[in-house]
């Protein structure tokens, strides 16, 4: 039975990136076709000017189309899971707790700060457990 210090395989950087891409997809595609209902469902106003949504969505939809890259070639694309994962996740969900903190954001958007905030986690700690020199 191998050790739980044992490196873990590439793969493991591969399966992060695929749902952190599933994840920064979906909810890209929401705020672009379904704000109303996203709205609805954080008791919120729909944003103003919309454009702000729509550049987010936008925004969220290329970061996850970004994620093909350390999908399939995880090693080679090891820094596109640092910037987005640690760093990215990291720094929203930080952001999503300090707003709800200072400006009395709704307790819904912790929702966000837990998502982005356990895939920052989930991130790192794939990219400690495989070694940059691990093969594919």
């Amino acid at each position: 039975m191998p050790s739980s210090s044992a490196p873990a395989s590439p793969r493991l950087l591969s399966l992060v990136a695929a749902v952190s891409g599933l994840y920064d997809g979906l909810v890209g595609l929401v705020m672009l076709t379904a704000r109303p209902w996203l709205a609805h469902v954080f008791a919120v106003p729909l944003p103003q000017p919309p454009i702000h949504a729509d550049l987010n969505g936008v925004f969220l939809l290329a970061v996850a189309l970004g994620y093909a890259l350390p999908y399939s070639a995880p090693q080679r694309y090891r820094g596109y899971l640092w910037v987005m994962g640690p760093f990215l996740k990291g720094a929203g969900a930080l952001t999503f707790v300090i707003d709800h903190v200072v400006r009395h954001s709704p307790p819904a958007f912790l929702l966000f700060a837990a998502s982005d905030g356990t895939l920052a986690l989930v991130t790192l700690w794939a990219l400690w457990k495989v070694p940059a020199s691990a093969g594919a």
